[in-house]
């Protein structure tokens, strides 16, 4: 079973540009892939969690992660998945969660020559000049395909400003310069991020007339379909300060039946075939695979 095989069978991926492509692409690690993290609190959460799982089946399948912290983008704020404005970070504070998530994923992904690189979007959107970006890019983003992104549409009656609406532009020139400048060819992320992602490939095209791939993964939703890692308190963080290791533990032990095996899938590294075993489980061999998952 190759790498997509296996992303496929733990029930991963949801959307893909050109999956013949991708497939190939991934299983003999010719990827040169990036997945973006705004660092919109000084931690990472349970949904970066399964971002960087992503990122590192990919990179032990010998492709090549470029993870990309968002400093210039934060600035802007994603409007995807909110029905309020983000409010606005100052350029300090927006540095020192960049500083928190860089140690962070330190533990999760493998830094260094030829393994995986880390970026930040400050360093090269912050020095852009307006009238050059409307020149440079502004042609290629149609106003009309761009209101009908997912992203878009859910904010349209709330109120949309033109600030947030520049994020997907902002997004896609991410992917533009690091195909240009790191040989990135490919882009990860949450299936909300799926016309983002789609304006970077289509960018690529348009520019540089050359293709560059895209795939999503599911979201983590519970069996209501409701986002999963929120507590009463707030987010489920990776940050042993904000979420005690207890509280890390009695979350996952305390998940619903109907959740745990696909938890289990997404986000352990335990074998597919040991997991598919735990689905004829039942009654109090659930709790079992439940401390499984939580450990």
């Amino acid at each position: 079973m190759g790498i997509y095989e296996e992303l496929q069978a733990r029930g991963l991926i949801a959307q893909v540009t050109n999956e013949p492509e991708i497939r190939e692409m991934i299983n003999n690690g010719k990827a040169t892939f990036y997945i973006g993290f705004d660092p919109t609190a000084d931690s990472l959460h349970v949904g970066h969690f399964m971002a960087l799982c992503l990122m590192k089946r990919l990179q032990m399948a010998g492709n090549k992660p470029v993870v990309l912290i968002g400093g210039g983008t934060a600035m802007i704020g994603d409007p995807s998945g909110r029905t309020d404005m983000r409010s606005m970070m100052t350029k300090e504070t927006i540095q020192h969660n960049c500083d928190c998530f860089k140690k962070q994923m330190e533990r999760f992904i493998e830094f260094g020559d030829g393994k995986a690189i880390m970026v930040n979007n400050a360093d090269w959107l912050l020095g852009l000049n307006y009238v050059d970006v409307l020149r440079e890019v502004g042609a290629c983003f149609s106003v009309n395909n761009m209101l009908r992104a997912e992203c878009y549409k859910q904010r349209m009656e709330k109120g949309l400003s033109f600030l947030e609406f520049n994020y997907m532009i902002m997004q896609s020139y991410d992917f533009y310069y690091l195909f240009q400048n790191y040989g990135c060819n490919m882009q990860f992320g949450g299936n909300d991020q799926w016309s983002n992602m789609l304006g970077g490939t289509e960018l690529i095209r348009r520019k540089l007339d050359k293709d560059a791939h895209a795939m999503t993964i599911t979201l983590l939703l519970n069996y209501e379909g409701k986002k999963m890692g929120k507590t009463v308190s707030g987010a489920v963080w990776l940050d042993p300060n904000k979420t005690s290791p207890f509280e890390f533990f009695q979350y996952w032990r305390n998940v619903g039946d109907g959740d745990v095996l696909k938890c289990l899938r997404l986000l352990t590294f335990l074998p597919i075939e040991q997991i598919d075993v735990m689905d004829k489980w039942e009654g109090s061999q659930l709790n079992t695979a439940k401390e499984i998952l939580a450990y």
